[in-house]
């Protein structure tokens, strides 16, 4: 397979790669990282070229990483054979992956979003933690909502922890951004159920009527949703507590709703 073959942990590539961990660093370039062969070939086969294929020698013979080597090629980026100690230090990870793949990152604009093309949609107000956005988006492949739209400040979709918790997600579902504002405006028009979680609800979410297509909102993960994100839904409903636990992971919560809603 052809490919450069790059052992300096001091290389150039390798030192961008690496600083792609940092959030500054990927708004800048519009770059991200994504790690193991299940992923990169995901990433192809659903139309993302590598903008950098890095892998280790005990990968080389595969017939998916020649695959995506050739889709790399033809897209104009670089194919490189590195070592272990490379792998670990782009990964950050004492047993990396074999394949990393650096792609460019894609925002779906709000007004671009078809409601009727699909029964659930997810919006996730300032959600903070990136393993839980990623594991979401996971569920919301799985489930075929349409999109998930991250509303006002939250944490990076594109974040190496983020991308992990997706298993490859991160190239099925559109991932959109949008200000508390221009989520309020863009909401006025949606042509189903707008549900929202609150503790404080008095409907079941077991017993709400969700119209379709219906857009499930979540609030972040200490103070729930805002008084104003809440004005927003047409129903606020509860996920009922039976034990001692007063409270449900986002995700775990977010993954129940959508089936819910669906």
């Amino acid at each position: 397979m052809s490919g450069r073959a790059v052992t300096s942990l001091t290389n150039p590539t390798v030192k961008a790669v690496r600083a792609l961990h940092l959030r500054k660093e990927r708004e800048e370039t519009g770059l991200f990282v994504a790690e193991g062969l299940k992923i990169v070939t995901e990433a192809v086969e659903l139309g993302h070229a590598p903008h950098i294929l890095m892998f280790g020698r005990e990968a080389e013979g595969h017939l998916l990483l020649r695959q995506a080597a050739k889709a790399a090629e033809a897209a104009g980026g670089e194919v490189i054979e590195v070592t272990q100690d490379i792998l670990a230090k782009v990964s950050r990870r004492d047993n990396p992956q074999a394949v990393v793949g650096v792609f460019r990152q894609v925002f779906t604009p709000l007004a671009d979003l078809d409601p009727n093309s699909a029964t659930c949609w997810i919006a996730l107000h300032r959600v903070r933690d990136p393993g839980n956005l990623g594991t979401i988006v996971r569920t919301a492949d799985a489930a075929g909502c349409g999109a998930v739209i991250l509303v006002g400040e939250c944490c990076d979709p594109f974040s190496v922890e983020a991308v992990r918790a997706t298993m490859g997600s991160i190239f099925a579902v559109p991932i959109v951004k949008a200000t508390e504002e221009e989520f309020a405006a863009w909401r006025q028009s949606w042509p189903g159920s707008v549900v929202g979680t609150l503790l404080t609800a008095t409907v079941d979410h077991r017993s709400a009527t969700y119209a379709k297509p219906a857009l499930v909102l979540m609030g972040n993960e200490q103070q729930g949703l805002t008084p104003d994100l809440a004005a927003l839904c047409d129903v606020n409903v509860k996920i009922p507590m039976r034990g001692r636990a007063d409270s449900l992971n986002l995700s775990v919560a977010t993954g129940i709703m959508i089936y819910a809603a669906s």
